[in-house]
């Protein structure tokens, strides 16, 4: 009967390792995108921390930029879809001009298979036309984040002026709007006077010393 007893809390015991084996399993899985390219598995990395950070500003880019339904998001998030895949999915669908929960659907009847072999079974092969769209669509989005991006030679030459001109846009997730920053710039004038004269009415008045002269 001892011996029972001590049976019983082994097989538990290994029970329990090899569903917690699983479990870290799955989650190493779930970062590994394998999409065929090595530049878009690492900018999918990082789009999963930023998403996992930033959840907000990540849900915005992918309702109001790759047209994909708030509640989708969502419900791809409690099914435990990291943000990586969330995003891939809906750019292949931007690219596609399909909804974004068809490609869901795609990956959901494959799971394992990894995206390269999802985005070229739905037409999207490697080195196509389609394949470097799907490319250059991370570089708005990393814009209007207000990250940094790391572009390939490919991308360099689709962009040769990106990262070239002065920024200075706010990140999302510090208050600015779709990381596009915080305003445009409303004319330049002394202590900030906007117009001629700066005053209502139709007077032509001039800013001066912070001081707005005119007549009514």
């Amino acid at each position: 009967m001892q011996y029972g007893k001590r049976h019983v809390s082994a097989l538990v015991l290994s029970l329990g390792m090899l569903f917690a084996a699983s479990a870290a399993q799955a989650q190493v899985v779930g970062y590994n995108f394998r999409s065929g390219d090595l530049w878009v598995d690492t900018r999918l990395g990082e789009i999963n921390d930023y998403g996992s950070r930033y959840r907000e500003p990540f849900i915005g880019e992918m309702t109001g930029y790759y047209g994909a339904p708030r509640s989708l998001i969502v419900d791809l998030f409690d099914r435990r879809w990291s943000a990586g895949d969330i995003y891939y999915a809906c750019s292949i669908a931007h690219v596609l001009g399909v909804p974004c929960v068809n490609v869901v659907r795609e990956y959901d009847r494959n799971p394992g298979q990894g995206w390269g072999a999802i985005a070229k079974r739905m037409g999207i092969k490697p080195g196509s036309a389609e394949f470097h769209r799907l490319k250059q669509g991370f570089v708005p989005t990393y814009d209007r984040w207000a990250r940094p991006i790391r572009l390939d030679a490919q991308l360099e030459r689709a962009f040769p002026n990106h990262g070239k001109g002065k920024g200075g846009g706010k990140p999302a997730h510090a208050g600015g709007k779709s990381g596009h920053g915080d305003g445009h710039a409303q004319g330049k004038g002394k202590s900030g006077a906007h117009g001629n004269g700066g005053q209502h009415g139709g007077g032509a008045g001039k800013a001066k010393g912070g001081k707005a002269k005119g007549k009514g």
